[in-house]
């Protein structure tokens, strides 16, 4: 395999690459075994067709294009050894020759590292106050605190009223038909949780068990299914049933049930100092991040779109996974939001680009001061992990291969670098 290299502008660098003839037939050969089995030709039992048979029927080249997607991730996993690029990007592929019995070519655009030219970064001044824990939010906590010990008792004597959790039948109409989606047998409501189409929970305010209630609503403009948006819809509702939820007492006893304190006085000072340790580290962190932003401001690199759009796409892409720990596809979220692929992806590159200049800056200030991650820096580390995966620490070190070894060690480096931006600020 031969590859050249070709340095472009803005941090670019394409790769020419020729697969040989030899590498492309064993390819095919691989190909061809793996399909000869739905492959049917006259006068052979089905699977047991001699290669040269099919390609005599279908064509010499009926393999070539599988046998080419077979053998390019390979080719391009070593043209990018061969070429020692520092590549920062997915690439761009494009193919100038794809012949049977010639050598495939094809080029590869690709991001590399760009340099940074870092400016001030010691002695950095930045304007970030600590929010003041004050009695109301203190009061606020608390308050939270008495929502989750609520309990929850039916209602049997009186009419909805704002806050109550009823069951509820309903149908809706549009035009004077019912519509997809638009039914639903017990389905729980909050009122007031604004969960339904504005005005919807409060035209159920009043009503009493067992009665059919007619609620007008107009469908929002921008609403997801585009056959109903701005269309005024009739919903009959039947509530089924009422329940209100009833919060404890704030006493002492609540104190005892809820912490380890015995008195109520005991409970709200623990609870101060729980958070004027969160408005601490808030201030903290957001420090940091006004210091890094600020070391970003004063550096120069000139950064290629191919890589703003790598990043782009792994953030999108750890955005799906989140999806997926709450039960959503992707599909689903874009068809609810009426976004499409290509602009969610648009709409991560700002961010893209602010994570891959805070990263290249972190790291070549990481590079100037000398900062490595140490035996102990990286069994601390491996400790949290096995703590939080409920892992023994052996194990989580036997997961770990050597390129998250690597990303272990530039985690702790670029993280001393932001402790020593912080260390450093005026």
């Amino acid at each position: 395999m031969s590859v050249t290299v070709e340095n472009l502008e803005h941090n670019l660098a394409k790769m020419t690459v020729e697969i040989p003839v030899e590498t492309i037939e064993k390819a095919i050969d691989k190909v061809y075994k793996q399909q000869r089995s739905r492959i049917q030709i006259p006068g052979f039992r089905k699977g047991r067709a001699p290669r040269v048979m099919i390609e005599r029927m279908y064509g010499k080249s009926v393999f070539l294009e599988d046998a080419v997607n077979e053998a390019l991730p390979q080719a391009y996993e070593d043209a990018c050894k061969e070429s020692e690029l520092d590549i920062v990007s997915q690439p761009k592929i494009e193919f100038s020759q794809v012949e049977r019995d010639k050598p495939v070519v094809f080029t590869a655009t690709v991001a590399v590292r760009p340099a940074v030219e870092l400016g001030e970064y010691k002695g950095l001044e930045v304007d970030v106050k600590k929010e003041e824990v004050t009695d109301e939010k203190v009061d606020e906590r608390i308050r939270q605190e008495q929502e989750k010990n609520a309990t929850t008792v039916p209602v049997e004597d009186r009419p909805v009223q704002d806050g109550d959790m009823i069951e509820l039948d309903f149908e809706g109409f549009v035009d004077g038909k019912p519509f997809d989606g638009g039914k639903g047998e017990n389905y729980p409501l909050t009122i007031g949780s604004k969960s339904f189409i504005d005005g919807f929970e409060e035209q159920l305010i009043g009503a009493n068990i067992g009665e059919e209630k007619d609620i007008n609503v107009t469908f929002p403009e921008d609403y997801h299914a585009k056959e109903l948006a701005g269309k005024p819809a009739l919903f009959k509702a039947t509530v089924k049933s009422i329940k209100k939820k009833e919060v404890p007492e704030l006493n002492d006893e609540f104190a005892s049930e809820v912490s380890e304190f015995e008195t109520l006085d005991e409970y709200k000072a623990d609870v101060r100092a729980q958070l004027e340790k969160q408005a601490e580290e808030k201030a903290k962190s957001d420090k940091e991040d006004a210091l890094v932003d600020k070391a970003v401001e004063n550096a120069k690199m000139d950064i290629p779109d191919l890589m703003v759009e790598s990043q782009a796409r792994n953030m999108v892409q750890e955005f799906s996974q989140r999806l997926s720990y709450q039960g959503l596809t992707m599909q689903q979220y874009l068809q609810y939001t009426g976004q499409t692929e290509d602009s969610l992806l648009e709409s991560n590159k700002d961010a893209a680009l602010k994570r891959i200049k805070s990263r290249l800056v972190l790291e070549e200030i990481a590079k100037a001061e000398n900062l490595e991650a140490t035996d102990e820096d990286v069994n601390a580390e491996i400790k949290k992990m096995a703590e939080s995966y409920g892992m023994e620490e052996d194990k989580v070190r036997e997961y770990l291969d050597e390129a998250q070894m690597d990303d272990l060690h530039q985690n702790i480096r670029v993280q001393k670098a932001v402790d020593l931006l912080y260390e450093q600020a005026k």
